[in-house]
């Protein structure tokens, strides 16, 4: 009689009599991922020591801006604004935030554009271009108002995310700018005026865009009322 044969096909050879070694499953990325999270979390490392990490990588940033390394600036620029991402997220992961940790975010947050901003006015303002450098303080206020009528709004009860010029897209714009700034990068490319007064016009829109939103939530309430 014929043997049966085995289920899930034919026996493979064994390599010189040894038994053949089972295959390691692979562990999913999300795996490592998780175990990386879980020891960043069992870490000493606290949220406010990665915003002022971010601080110091801006105030970095605005020294090279003003030294003219435009390239190295929006390194240390992106580095430090991704810093400034980060603390927020990791605050809520690891249940590490403070109400205060949440203050100092936000506050560094303003702290760091400005410096950021007021380096490149200076560098407008050495080259004699008046006009470039009085739209970097417009872009001050503006990306200021931004952060203000969404924290107003807030007090009032109303969220208020709407618009275009919110702080990452800030960050794109002038990232963008800073490493293509003064043909540095690219001979004869210098996209740092551009991405100034497309930030000056970006800003002001959100301020109108926030405002008017609140007007209209409000005024739906006082019906309701």
């Amino acid at each position: 009689m014929a043997e049966p044969q085995q289920r899930g096909g034919p026996a493979r050879p064994d390599r010189g009599g040894r038994p053949e070694r089972p295959e390691r499953p692979e562990r999913p990325l999300g795996d490592f991922r998780e175990i990386a999270r879980d020891r960043l979390i069992e870490s000493r490392l606290t949220p406010n020591a990665i915003s002022m990490t971010g601080l110091v990588l801006n105030l970095a940033a605005a020294v090279l801006i003003l030294e003219g390394l435009f390239v190295l600036g929006a390194f240390a620029f992106i580095i430090g604004s991704i810093m400034d991402t980060l603390d927020g997220r990791y605050s809520r992961m690891s249940g590490k935030g403070t109400q205060f940790g949440a203050f100092l975010d936000s506050t560094l947050d303003r702290i760091e554009e400005g410096i950021v901003l007021g380096a490149v006015c200076w560098q407008f303002a050495s080259d004699g271009d008046e006009a470039l450098a009085a739209a970097c303080l417009l872009v001050v206020l503006g990306s200021l108002m931004v952060s203000y009528t969404r924290a107003r709004a807030e007090a009032l009860g109303v969220e208020c995310k709407v618009g275009i010029a919110t702080r990452p897209v800030r960050v794109v714009i002038l990232s963008a700018g800073l490493m293509f700034a003064d043909g540095e990068l690219i001979s004869g490319v210098d996209l740092l005026p551009a991405a100034i007064w497309v930030m000056v016009a970006l800003t002001a829109f959100t301020v109108v865009q926030r405002v008017w939103h609140v007007r209209r939530q409000l005024i739906a309430v006082d019906a309701d009322i």
